[in-house]
């Protein structure tokens, strides 16, 4: 691997994570509108220089943004509403009084479903020349996934889920059927092509602005995707599925010590000698599209690149999975010899081998520490700050822990008292602090703090529960929540630590 690391990587920085659907608005939900740049404005009073947010893709099962149906699309729930209202397409009414501080997704996805028909009907009407020129050649540019994804939304529309159970032509992906079906519903798949487009431009406009301010983007690749996807649909031949379509093996992560049975997540799995053989073209186009988007990119599940865990689609958990070799550093070498140096981080949390270690070292991308797992046994705990190296990525908790507050008040005695010894008397009246303190005064080069535990939340606004199918993806906070006092407060940790925006140059 060459030129590593990455620049932004390569020097001090912190910032701040948090989904775009957290923020405050009218619709319901957060989205790529006003509240993105107020909070972008935010970052820089408060010293910031990394703004992380959770996949940008439409969320799937349960609301997760980790088991999206594309890889590629902009989920359509964060397109912002008042900009159609000002391209005159969407008529402004008032939105339905929604909770401030919980997305409720039952009742918001039709209300946003039926604004951006709406809106489309409006630029089907109103569109200037030059608008529909923009489209024609946003459609052309990014045909090489957005046909197929126009196409799966139409018929998951008429044909319900999983895509397996379609009729047959369509299900099979057939070439003849599909051209049909896109002159009968040219319409319908043109909908999903604009509403696909307003993401893009509107992304491209929140980015540019958070550039402006000296915010870089650290972006979230899932390794997996969800079988029903049209990734999965389209490019069946390169994933482990049986002659009907369904996935005859499933991935997952073994019991360990917080699961009896271990994880048993349903995604299906790729076929790596089939992706090497047209030199893994739908990785690299996954790859370039994130990295059109973000400036850095945090690569789920790392582990699974060396060897994952393999799991009979029939066993009712994972406790009777095998491990699988993984593409390894071929992979990543082949991905670099294309799109150049690769701004990954890689999420390499819970058992992890030297040879995964070996391979994360030999791409030279930093690896993450969460601090809430570095409590209850010896000084040697790699989550310790003592113990990182400066290629680290540091975290008080991730969207799948529980907040830091949360954590503290759940904490077996034995944590708490690690803790205290290690993060002093502050650890009693604001762990939350103590905490970013801890990581911030570290050798590690970036550090990222969920907004909920600079707030000092407790659990029940955590982000998401692991293992829950339910209930997750749901917390919003409002303006008054987080004020001058906690920017000014990050903004002196930030400087004192070698962290502040200004006292960096870009990459």
């Amino acid at each position: 691997m060459k030129d590593h690391p990455h620049p932004l990587l390569a020097r001090r920085t912190s910032g701040v994570l948090l989904h775009l659907t957290c923020l405050p608005g009218p619709h319901g939900s957060g989205d790529l509108g006003a509240a993105a740049r107020h909070f972008v404005d935010w970052l820089v009073s408060a010293g910031q220089t990394l703004w992380q947010v959770l996949p940008l893709t439409p969320p799937g099962a349960g609301q997760s943004p980790y088991q999206s149906p594309s890889a590629f699309a902009g989920s359509p729930w964060l397109v912002d509403l008042e900009d159609l209202v000002r391209q005159g397409w969407l008529t402004a009414t008032p939105a339905p009084d929604f909770d401030p501080r919980n997305c409720d997704f039952e009742n918001v996805l039709p209300y946003r479903l039926a604004a951006l028909r709406q809106a489309w009907r409006g630029f089907c009407t109103k569109a200037s020349k030059t608008e529909q020129g923009e489209l024609a050649d946003f459609a052309q540019a990014h045909r090489a996934w957005l046909d197929d994804y126009a196409l799966f939304m139409l018929l998951q529309d008429r044909h319900g889920e999983p895509w397996t159970r379609w009729p047959v032509p369509y299900a099979r992906h057939d070439s003849a059927a599909l051209q049909a079906l896109q002159q009968e519903a040219r319409t319908e798949i043109d909908f999903w092509r604009f509403v696909q487009w307003r993401f893009h431009v509107q992304w491209a406009s929140l980015r540019e602005h958070a550039h402006g301010r000296g915010i870089h983007i650290a972006g979230d690749a899932p390794i997996f995707v969800a079988h029903h996807s049209a990734d999965v649909w389209a490019n069946a031949g390169q994933y482990l599925l049986d002659d009907e379509g369904e996935p005859s093996v499933i991935a997952g992560v073994p019991p360990d010590y917080f699961s009896a049975t271990g994880q048993r997540w349903g995604n299906p799995l790729y076929r790596w000698d089939a992706m090497a053989k047209d030199d893994y073209r739908w990785w690299k186009q996954r790859m370039q599209h994130l990295m059109s988007q973000v400036d850095l990119v945090r690569l789920d599940h790392f582990r699974g690149f060396e060897s994952y865990w393999e799991i009979p689609a029939t066993s009712p958990t994972a406790a009777e999975g095998v491990w699988k070799t993984g593409p390894g550093l071929a992979f990543f070498q082949s991905l670099e010899d294309t799109l150049g140096v690769l701004p990954i981080i890689a999420e390499d949390l819970g058992i992890i081998t030297e040879a995964v270690t070996a391979l994360r070292r030999d791409c030279e991308f930093p690896g993450m520490r969460v601090l809430q797992f570095a409590f209850g046994d010896t000084a040697r705990n790699p989550y310790l700050p003592h113990n990182y190296q400066p290629q680290t990525v540091a975290y008080t908790g991730t969207h799948d822990n529980d907040t830091s507050v949360g954590w503290w008040q759940q904490a077996r005695p034995e944590e708490r008292t690690a803790a205290r010894d290690y993060l002093g008397p502050q650890a009693d009246n604001q762990i939350h602090w103590a905490m970013i303190g801890a990581l911030s005064q570290s050798v590690a080069n970036t550090l990222l703090i969920p907004l909920q535990d600079i707030m000092g939340l407790d659990s029940a606004h955590r982000m998401n529960t692991p293992g829950q199918a339910s209930g997750c993806w749901r917390w919003r906070f409002e303006w008054a929540q987080i004020d001058a006092t906690l920017a000014h407060q990050l903004k002196t940790m930030a400087s004192a630590h070698g962290r502040s925006a200004f006292q960096q140059t870009s990459p």
